[in-house]
Parts: structure tokens; C-alpha cells; sequence
């Protein structure tokens, strides 16, 4: 994976960086593993906008992630590395033994021909799939489980990677990205090895129109609102907030504000939140 530096033959492309997409070997996915993606724009099922600045886009098709790797005690071969334009990382498109492909989410350092396994035999190689109870401490994972059975929900994104700390009564301590310091059931599977396409983060789009290809409307600065669409609209010229604290659209508290319940059941398991970290 590495970066290319776009020549300046526009202002747009002036400032832009973008992935020279070294490591992709197949250019179209595999059509028994798509499925069609209907376009939202930020709405719920009552067409209500729920989430902001969503709508356009490119047409996309969603690829079917095999993010449980509960096909145990087989092998597969590596046949391509691919790109998704639903996430981040890359994606490694694999054949297993028996002639099954399935897609999964393509760690650092794998390559077309490698082999990968699932299980409890697997080696502590990267792109191994274990439950993270058996893996050594120090053991550097990613598509980590919360609940054993439901697919990897924790570290998928560009370049993330969680650490195996401990094992203790039936559950294994976790380092996650954030620093957060989690315990999951021994149970829960994990994949070894670090996300692939580290350099996403060094991306420079350059223009406004990237960020609409990808399905992101403008975002709007409040004060520069009317009052009724924004607390900190309003008034001649440029006006202060006028208020304690700044607030969202909502009148609720912007900066600073935890919004986590404190009766979840999940968090008796955070034994260090990330702000402490």
C-alpha cells in the first residue's frame, strides 16, 4: 500500500493524495458474493433524517463480509486482494477447501497464495482465526467478537489493530485502538494480525467533489444558521453563541458531553475508558 501524489493541473488536484492501489489484484468482485445496497440518505424507516449531511454518491454494491469465520478446522488459499468501497480496508477474496469463496477482511502482510485457517489448531499467524482465549499474550488482533457466535465487531477499520493483555476466569483482557481496556469472553473469536492499508489515514481528498462521490453532503457551521434551525443561529453580523456551552441542533451539550448509559450491560467489561487512557 503506498500513496500518490496527484500533479497540479487543477486546484482540486493541487493538494490531493490518493492510493496508488499497489496491493489490489482483482479490479471486479466476485458476483456470487454481492448484494444489492439501497441509498438511505441519512433516513429511517419513517423518513425521518436521522443522521446528517448523507445522500449522493456513486452507485455502490455491498460485498458479504464473512466476518464470523465460522467455517472451523478448514483451510483456505488466498486468491486475490481486492478493493471495497464500503469500508476502509481492503479485502481478501478466499477459496476454502471444500471450493467455498468468501470475502474477509485483509490483514497486513497477506498476499494472493497465502493460506489462512480458522480455529482451534490454527497457527498464530496473521489472518488466522482463533478464539482470542487461546491466542498468547501480547498477540496483536483484529475482527475481535463481543458476543461469541455474532462476528467480529471491534477493530475493522484501515490500519487498526487491538493487543491480547491477559486471560482470567473465562474472559481475556483487551487493549482496543482508542486505548480502551476491555474484557470479552474467552470464546469470542479474533483474527491475528494488524488491518491492512495503514496509509488511509494519510489520504488528502483535495476537493469537495471527492467528498460527494462518496456520499457526503456539505456540513454547515450553526451560527452562520437562522434561529430556528440552529441554536447559534441568528443575530447582526457575527454573534457569540449567547449561551452556556455550545449545543448541537437539538439543544443538547456539543463538546465534552458523554452520551454512553451508565445500566448497559456491556459496560462492567470496560475496566479503563479511553478518555483515561
Amino acid at each position: 500500500m503506498g500513496l500518490r501524489t496527484r500533479k497540479p493541473t487543477s486546484p482540486g488536484r493541487r493538494n490531493t493524495i490518493v492510493p496508488d492501489f499497489s496491493e489490489i489484484t482483482k479490479k471486479k468482485p466476485d458476483k456470487s458474493l454481492l448484494a444489492p445496497l439501497t441509498k438511505k440518505g441519512g433516513r429511517n424507516n419513517r423518513g425521518r433524517i436521522t443522521v446528517r449531511h448523507r445522500g449522493g454518491g456513486h452507485k455502490r454494491r455491498y460485498r458479504i463480509i464473512d466476518f464470523a469465520r465460522n467455517k472451523n478446522k478448514a483451510g483456505a488459499t488466498v486468491l486475490a486482494i481486492e478493493y471495497d468501497p464500503n469500508r476502509s480496508a481492503r479485502i481478501a477474496l478466499v477459496r476454502y477447501e471444500d471450493g467455498t469463496k468468501r470475502y474477509v477482511i485483509a490483514p497486513e502482510g497477506l498476499g494472493v497464495g497465502d493460506p489462512i485457517q480458522n480455529g482451534d489448531d490454527a497457527p498464530v499467524t496473521p489472518g488466522n482465526s482463533m478464539e482470542v482465549g487461546l491466542l498468547p499474550a501480547g498477540t496483536y488482533v483484529h475482527n475481535v467478537e463481543l458476543t461469541p457466535g455474532n462476528g467480529g465487531q471491534l477493530v475493522r477499520s484501515a490500519g487498526t489493530v487491538a493487543q491480547i493483555m491477559a486471560h482470567e476466569a473465562g474472559y481475556t483482557l483487551v487493549r482496543l485502538p482508542s486505548g480502551e481496556m476491555r474484557r470479552v469472553r474467552s470464546a469470542c473469536m479474533g483474527t491475528v494480525g494488524q488491518v491492512g492499508n495503514q496509509d488511509h489515514k494519510n489520504r488528502k481528498l483535495g476537493k469537495a467533489g471527492s467528498n460527494r462521490h462518496r456520499g457526503r453532503r456539505p456540513t454547515v457551521r450553526g451560527s452562520v444558521m437562522s434561529p430556528a434551525a440552529h441554536p447559534h443561529g441568528g443575530g447582526e453580523g457575527r454573534a457569540p453563541i449567547g449561551m452556556p456551552g455550545p449545543k448541537t441542533p437539538w439543544g443538547k451539550p456539543a463538546l465534552g458531553h458523554r452520551t454512553r448509559k451508565k445500566k448497559l450491560r456491556s459496560s462492567k467489561n470496560i475496566l479503563r475508558r479511553r478518555y483515561d487512557a
